[in-house]
């Protein structure tokens, strides 16, 4: 029998303890470029920020390991590959090499450090054609937030991951903050399992880092149904709401469209009140629910009475079309559940006004938070 040679298991080995001791007290950011398995990938999991180059693979086993384990003979290349690891969550942001993995990271860091003098933007006229005047029309969010944001200041975080949901990090007249938006080109800018993950992650980076946030809402409520309750919505989705509840760096909402239910509460940080303002563009439409499902349920009875299908859908659609009229921003406001309802052209206006008037952080002396969740 050959002899083994024990030198112990090093599991007394404290990198990694003071290593996530560092979580929430700096940025921390990850560049993997190539293969990293093991050790390496929970140091780089650790971090807030994850930046990976063309043709990386990140595991948690290695080849040799998963042989060890009996799981068979598998390449390097088969195991954690990009394409798996931006679409999962774990990546934030894909590169095409070490050059710009670098630069991506400067820029990151570069919110950290404060307001920059020189800065330019859009014309913000534009805002007002973004948002289609049709209700059932989709668009692009991302042309929002491009539009809002000084020129090429936009880093968007997790991309290919939580699709209902944007987090980026971005300058207005050169000050740094977080937008967290709904997508209305993914389950009609609902809130899912992976989406309200995402936004709960973010606005921990962001309080940990002293970074105000804008919500962008445009959302017919959280999910619902058997087969989301299997995701564990229920917990997944009140993430949002207890983090929201912890913040203690301004927040503002702007709702872009729809503003319907728990949803639309989750993006303003629990309550139309909780934020430093709350405010709707003109094609703002409010609800405790969506119109279609709300006109489905209180007048249930009505329908059915309808015996004709065509003049059933008539009167479906003419119910749907007074609640809507009853719900749109302009009539909405006057019940005071909103601040304002204002020129989209007026947003950057709205959220300098916000940033300059909220008090300074105080100085930091430690942690705001105990760790930024790694999910």
């Amino acid at each position: 029998m050959l002899p083994i040679n024990w030198a112990g298991a090093a599991l007394l080995l404290l990198a990694f303890t003071l290593f996530a001791g560092l979580s929430g007290l700096v940025p921390l950011v990850g560049i993997t470029s190539g293969r990293c398995f093991a050790g390496n990938a929970v140091l780089l999991g650790c971090c807030d920020v994850i930046i990976a180059t063309a043709g990386s693979n990140i595991g948690i086993g290695g080849p040799a390991m998963i042989e060890g384990g009996g799981l068979g003979a598998v390449r390097p290349e088969e195991i954690g590959p990009l394409d798996v690891q931006t679409q999962n969550g774990v990546v934030d942001v894909a590169v095409a090499d070490e050059a710009e993995a670098v630069r991506v990271a400067k820029q990151y860091l570069s919110y950290f450090q404060g307001a920059v003098a020189r800065w330019e933007c859009a014309d913000q006229r534009a805002l007002r054609e973004i948002v289609p005047e049709n209700r059932l029309r989709a668009y692009d969010v991302r042309k929002v937030i491009d539009t809002l944001a000084d020129v090429g200041s936009q880093l968007e975080l997790r991309r290919s991951w939580g699709h209902g949901v944007i987090t980026s990090l971005l300058r207005v007249a050169g000050r740094p903050l977080g937008v967290i938006a709904n997508n209305p080109n993914h389950l009609g800018g609902a809130l899912d399992r992976d989406g309200a993950d995402k936004a709960t992650r973010f606005m921990q980076l962001c309080d940990a880092f002293d970074l105000p946030i804008l919500f962008l809402c445009d959302t017919p409520g959280i999910m619902v149904g058997p087969e989301v309750e299997k995701t564990a919505l229920v917990r997944h989705a009140a993430r949002m709401f207890v983090t929201a509840g912890s913040l203690t760096v301004p927040f503002f909402t702007i709702v872009l469209r729809k503003g319907y239910g728990l949803g639309a509460q989750a993006m303003a940080g629990g309550s139309f009140k909780a934020p430093l303002f709350c405010v709707s563009w003109p094609t703002g439409e409010f609800g405790g629910m969506g119109l279609e499902g709300a006109v489905k349920l209180g007048y249930r009875k009505e329908l059915a009475a309808v015996e004709d299908p065509a003049a059933r859908t008539a009167l479906f659609e003419e119910m749907v079309a007074r609640m809507y009229e009853h719900g749109k921003a302009v009539n909405y406001a006057t019940y005071f559940e909103l601040d304002d309802v204002i020129d989209p052209a007026e947003s950057r206006r709205w959220i300098l006004t916000a940033l300059r008037s909220a008090p300074p952080p105080p100085p930091r002396t430690g942690k705001k938070r105990p760790c930024v969740d790694t999910w």
